[in-house]
């Protein structure tokens, strides 16, 4: 069995313009050891389009796995000296917030609904209040594939009726299930019933049967001899991936560049109200960096640029601040500093746990 990580993200490597977006598809093998994981030697390039949307080039993924999966893929084992065969799976896909959201049919973290993995959430009213702001940390109900998909059948349901584009607003809200395979197809049969309801002057207004039976003839045109459920998000139904929990949070964006890196602006600020930065500088340089894999923190440059700091920075940050600022910041600082050390541990420290576990099992 060759457990896979899948990766995707919309990029730009052109040199000929300044920026041209297209999404790209990487695979890593787990079965290689952790430090091997980020070298590229090890990054399997997959598939790239700057035309065909994230799902489309997942649906091919999906199809080249599947059939892999379905014959074996014969190789030779220099080790053992035999012929093997390999089974390749996906173990989790990996990506960024919003590219995951996409995979999961999820509207992403502006949503009332705002989890891919859980149905925690609420109205911005609820959410502001103390019972609900309360709610946001605790556990909520798990999201499956399964419910996803009968979510999305009912919005495509609501789009052949009518009044169908408040109804799928609504029902996307309440939910925060949004399948943007599925989504172009709706948006125009809901702009078809539009105007096939649309009564005009000097003519005669359509019935109920008509409107059903023209929209139903354009869906048949529009799928191209293709079922509905091709053309769902090909991930819902992908053996051996549950896509709500196989998608596991990404640690950049929502720990490094989110919380570490506003906290990290706020004690600053402190920092150059109480004109302490040049002690904080001082402070930062003599750390002795021998047990951060860093070769250097170059606390002029982190001090220089303490703006426009990127993820190395605040992940060598995160874990030397309580031992620099313990008597430059009120404690009250200094204790969410701590924690946020401890956190950050115990996330790298659960992804490589994980991982190993997944091998042994």
């Amino acid at each position: 069995m060759v457990p896979l990580i899948i990766f995707m993200d919309n990029i730009s490597s052109n040199i000929s313009k300044q920026w041209n977006k297209h999404h790209t598809i990487y695979m890593s093998n787990v079965n290689l050891p952790h430090e091997m994981l980020e070298k590229e030697f090890f990054v399997h390039f997959v598939m790239s389009s700057p035309h065909a949307a994230p799902m489309e080039l997942m649906w091919a993924m999906k199809q080249f796995i599947c059939n892999a999966a379905t014959s074996g893929v014969a190789a030779w084992d220099c080790k053992d000296n035999k012929e093997v065969l390999l089974i390749p799976c996906g173990l989790f896909i990996a990506g960024d917030n919003p590219m995951q959201a996409e995979e999961c049919s999820h509207s992403g973290l502006n949503c009332n609904y705002f989890c891919q993995t859980c149905d925690i959430g609420g109205t911005k009213e609820y959410k502001a209040s103390k019972d609900g702001y309360s709610s946001l940390f605790a556990s909520g109900n798990l999201q499956t594939p399964e419910g996803t998909a009968v979510n999305i059948w009912e919005q495509f349901e609501m789009a052949l009726k009518p009044g169908a584009t408040e109804k799928i607003k609504n029902l996307v809200s309440m939910t925060g299930i949004c399948d943007t395979a599925l989504n172009s197809i709706m948006n125009t049969l809901v702009e078809l019933e539009k105007k096939l309801r649309k009564c005009t002057v000097g003519t005669q207004a359509k019935s109920e049967a008509e409107v059903t039976a023209a929209l139903e003839r354009e869906f048949e045109e529009l799928l191209q001899g293709d079922k509905l459920k091709d053309t769902l998000n090909p991930l819902l139904g992908m053996n051996g991936l549950d896509i709500h929990m196989d998608t596991p949070t990404e640690i950049l964006h929502t720990v490094l560049l989110g919380i570490v890196k506003y906290f990290w602006g706020q004690t600053v600020f402190l920092l150059d109200k109480a004109k302490l930065m040049d002690i904080f500088q001082t402070c930062l340089q003599s750390v002795d960096t021998d047990g951060l894999n860093a070769p250097c923190l170059n606390a002029g440059y982190i001090c220089h640029y303490k703006g426009s700091l990127i993820g190395k920075h605040f992940k060598s940050l995160s874990q030397v601040m309580p031992f620099i600022i313990y008597d430059l910041v009120p404690s009250t600082v200094l204790n969410a500093w701590t924690i946020m050390g401890k956190l950050i541990v115990l996330i790298w420290h659960t992804k490589i746990l994980n991982t190993k576990a997944y091998l042994v099992g």
